[in-house]
């Protein structure tokens, strides 16, 4: 069957009013019936099977047959007994960065040294002009020797461009030889803060770059240009509803960005809702002045917000770059990389929260973790901050920094996939006893914090069914390993779909106008073709889409 994206313009947009007040001043326009709707809300699970919208795009009722006879004139749908949810929102991805998977080199899910190479040298033929060759996505734990790659690899395939290609979760790149000559890297290169030069034997480098070090060579990479950034934010903002998205958190943009995509939500180009976060707390924070808040719906049809600012505390996982306590288990030299000290994490949250933005701190290691907690609760010791600040991963936490994060109000902003995408080499990189604190989503609910999910795509892939199927079963797409890994630590499936919905809407302000299909919020939901949580759970993953609605208006329908 082939797919489609269409637009429905039976509705107008409209200025942000009163909830229930302004939904029920709004006259019936649409309503759909014969459904298996679901929706959470702060009571719990919701089942209805006729829901009703306003001319205005919010939804006026949800409930039973008994509401037919009410919205006598409204237009039906019949659902044909197929399951309708609350749209989906990834509460942690990198909008622009999807869009470049199309024009890039997309080396994700290659599965050994020579098809990546190979991969590189194809598209270095099918590109002779280009000047740089880019492109991410490898992944060395999935290959056979499981090493990092080295520059002299790359240049087996390539010698005369430079060639830049960012590792599985971005916080590693990969170069060949005239990439390290642009950059001026040789011995005496030194590590920056927060980075590390990997070298061979005699100091040389190899090729590999972590996390701060990548910049000394992508500050010589030519910027976009505005058209180039919004062909590509289009490319993104197309394909994801047909998965399921009506929203996303873009967890860092600059500038130039920002600017783009607030153009494109004037222009009504904007499918997804889009929070997005300002990169940094230095001159992106200075120069964007105050929040851009949802009150501003006649220019940006409350497609857009910039109101919270992402931070970085560590690195990653797989690349031995986030920070621990403790060396690592299968490196004993190596506690991984913090990229401010204390002190300097407090002052960017002071700075951020004093300007009006909330704080989204990327925390991978038990330290990046512990230093988050630790600058958040000097920041606000009683945890009474009214701005939600966020720890993005909160992925290795020791056991007694978990209760912590719900006592100061904190946001644990997940990434589900990620734990079965690393149950091949987590352990091996913390052992036995701190695994105990990674991906703990059951200790952090249990604890009573907040947890919304993502993805962090395009680290994964953006299908947020493969986070649902990840958060509720801990295995992998193949099932394995059975029973899940660490299953003890596993979501319910109403807990899960409420971290993709309420949890993620609370996560940004926005809990009383979207994350849930209730009087006065915005008809933002989907169709899909079988019923969440009644298949059995090994096929939550395999759940499609047929319909997204965003603000009552249809934005993809999959063509039968």
């Amino acid at each position: 069957m082939k797919t489609t994206r269409v637009r429905h313009t039976g509705f107008k947009a409209a200025l942000f009013g009163g909830l229930a007040a302004a939904s029920s001043l709004a006259s019936a326009a649409e309503l759909w019936h014969n459904v298996e709707g679901y929706t959470s809300t702060a009571n719990g699970l919701e089942r209805f099977s006729v829901l009703v919208v306003g001319d205005d795009g919010k939804v006026i009722a949800v409930g039973g047959d008994e509401l037919l006879p009410q919205f006598a004139d409204a237009r039906r749908h019949d659902g044909e007994g197929r399951t309708l949810l609350p749209g989906l929102t990834d509460a942690h991805a990198h909008l622009y960065a999807q869009g470049l998977l199309a024009s890039q080199i997309d080396l994700a899910a290659v599965m050994s040294l020579p098809a990546a190479l190979e991969r590189v040298r194809k598209y270095a033929d099918d590109n002779p002009l280009a000047p740089w060759l880019l492109g991410r996505g490898w992944n060395q734990v999935l290959w056979e020797r499981r090493e990092f790659p080295t520059a002299a690899d790359l240049d087996s395939v390539v010698t005369d461009r430079p060639v830049w290609l960012r590792r599985v979760d971005g916080h590693a790149a990969w170069a060949n030889t005239r990439a390290l000559e642009l950059a001026g890297i040789d011995r005496n290169t030194p590590d920056p803060v927060g980075g590390k030069i990997l070298r061979d034997a005699n100091g040389n480098a190899t090729g590999i770059l972590i996390d701060t070090a990548m910049s000394y060579v992508e500050e010589l990479i030519p910027p976009a240009d505005k058209r180039q950034i919004r062909s590509t934010y289009r490319r993104a903002n197309e394909m994801l509803p047909a998965l399921g998205l009506t929203g996303i958190h873009d967890a860092g943009v600059d500038l130039t960005e920002a600017e783009v995509l607030i153009s494109m939500a004037e222009d009504r180009e904007l499918d997804l809702r889009v929070y997005a976060m300002l990169r940094g707390t230095g001159e992106n924070l200075d120069h964007f002045g105050e929040p851009l808040l949802a009150g501003d719906h006649d220019r940006l049809n409350d497609r857009l917000e910039i109101r919270a600012v992402k931070v970085y505390a560590d690195g990653a996982l797989g690349s031995r770059g986030a920070a621990m306590i403790k060396p690592y288990s299968d490196d004993a030299e190596n506690r991984g990389l913090p990229f401010w000290t204390g002190d300097e994490l407090e002052r960017k949250v002071l700075k951020a929260n004093d300007s009006g933005f909330q704080v989204a701190i990327h925390a991978i290691g038990d330290l990046g973790n512990r230093m988050v907690i630790d600058a958040f609760e000097s920041a606000d010791p009683d945890g009474t901050s009214p701005f939600r600040n966020r720890i993005e991963h909160a992925q290795i936490l020791a056991l007694e920094d978990i209760g912590r994060v719900a006592r100061l109000g904190l946001v644990a902003s997940v990434q589900p996939i990620h734990a079965t995408s690393d149950m091949n080499m987590a352990e091996d990189r913390v052992g036995a006893e701190r695994i105990k604190g990674g991906y703990a989503w059951r200790r952090l609910l249990d604890a009573g914090a907040v947890v919304a999910s993502g993805s962090d795509f395009p680290v994964e892939l953006p299908n947020p069914f493969y986070g649902l199927h990840a958060a509720v079963t801990r295995q992998s797409r193949d099932n394995l390993p059975d029973g899940g890994w660490y299953a003890d630590q596993a979501m319910s499936r109403e807990e899960a779909l409420h971290s993709f919905t309420l949890a993620a809407a609370y996560a940004a302000h926005q809990e009383k106008r979207l994350g849930s299909l209730e009087p006065g919020k915005w008809a933002d939901f989907i169709i899909v073709d079988r019923n969440y949580f009644e298949i059995p759970a090994e096929e939550i993953d395999d759940i499609v889409v047929l319909e997204t609605w965003v603000g009552g208006e249809q934005v993809f329908a999959k063509v039968r």
